[in-house]
């Protein structure tokens, strides 16, 4: 049985994985750390297990295998770095950090430790997303042009979204960095390498991070992705186009209808495959069996090489080659 350190309660998802990890037969949660002390007593108590107030002290604990991070995203770097020093394989909440200069330090030390690592990348174990990445290797769209990727929803609007959740400092972003993530890496995912960037961001309400976005990229391929993201759209379902030379691929809609056409078959709806295991179990079963991890920590690092250039875009208001972060 791996024993869990669930670290920090941050972040929006902490109790789904929390919930994840006690329905898993291979895990279960021995400790609680947060870097906010009272929401740390109060988790721990809620999940029946001790709260460690000191991360270094927990991290020494031989009934640990493994944590869970949900902290915030500018304490990424100490935690995770912590972590894998300590030998403790890691899932963390993206994005890795926010830039990659901390990202290439995380990813040194993690390689170093060889400990399981795993993000949490949900939209790639989602059947009509594993069906648009098979259109794309199987070329059945025949070259890809252009992918249009939408992601939100009205947090804003609505009130539920944590007052954290604007905090520059701690996020290191808006919308894009949060919500905007899943249609990042699916697109990076989808199209290889990115050549260049431009960003549009909008701080509707006025908070101190963009709660509206758009980023354009050029992939080295000559494919363009459209990513959208937001807080402050009400009615927004998930949305993937993809365009190619003889066909396209349109997901969307409440139902999230999946519907193919290719030249040879004209309109279609296809058959789906299976939802891969979430990306918690995923790395669970990897620990266990010592299986190589798919959202691991190069996969990570290109969303914060994606994140760092988007937002420089935004604050420099221009067109940001990749070439210029300096990053592998």
């Amino acid at each position: 049985m791996i024993g869990i350190a669930m670290l920090s309660k941050w972040h929006v998802h902490a109790d789904d994985y929390a919930r994840q990890i006690k329905e898993s037969s291979e895990a279960e949660i021995t400790a609680v750390w947060d870097e906010d002390r009272e929401r740390g007593v109060t988790w721990a108590k809620s999940l029946g297990v001790e709260f460690e107030p000191e991360l270094d002290a927990l991290l020494q604990r031989e009934d640990i295998d493994a944590v869970v991070v949900n902290a915030p995203t500018n304490l990424h770097r100490e935690v995770l770095t912590k972590a894998a020093n300590a030998g403790k394989h890691i899932f963390t909440e993206k994005v890795l950090t926010s830039g990659i200069v901390e990202a290439q330090e995380v990813r040194t030390v993690v390689r170093k430790a060889g400990v399981k690592f795993c993000i949490s990348y949900p939209h790639k174990t989602m059947p009509h997303n594993l069906f648009a990445k098979k259109a794309v290797e199987e070329n059945l769209l025949g070259e890809i042009t252009l992918v249009r990727i939408r992601n939100a929803h009205g947090g804003s609007v609505a009130g539920w979204l944590p007052p954290h959740f604007y905090d520059k400092a701690a996020c290191g972003g808006g919308a894009m960095i949060d919500l905007g993530a899943h249609p990042m890496y699916l697109s990076r995912w989808l199209l290889g390498e990115p050549k260049r960037i431009s960003s549009l961001f909008v701080h509707h309400y006025g908070k101190a991070v963009e709660d509206n976005g758009v980023c354009t990229i050029e992939y080295e391929n000559k494919a363009v992705a459209i990513v959208e993201t937001g807080f402050i759209t009400a009615k927004s379902p998930f949305a993937l186009e993809l365009y190619g030379t003889t066909g396209c691929l349109l997901v969307g809609g409440p139902d999230q209808r999946v519907k193919l056409c290719t030249e040879t078959d004209g309109w279609t709806h296809p058959v789906l495959p299976e939802p891969a295991d979430l990306p918690i179990v995923h790395w669970l079963k990897g620990i266990v069996r010592n299986e190589t991890i798919l959202y691991d920590i190069d996969d990570a690092y290109t969303l914060t090489e994606l994140m760092e250039a988007a937002y420089l875009s935004h604050m420099e208001k221009r067109i940001v080659e990749f070439k210029e972060l300096g990053g592998q």
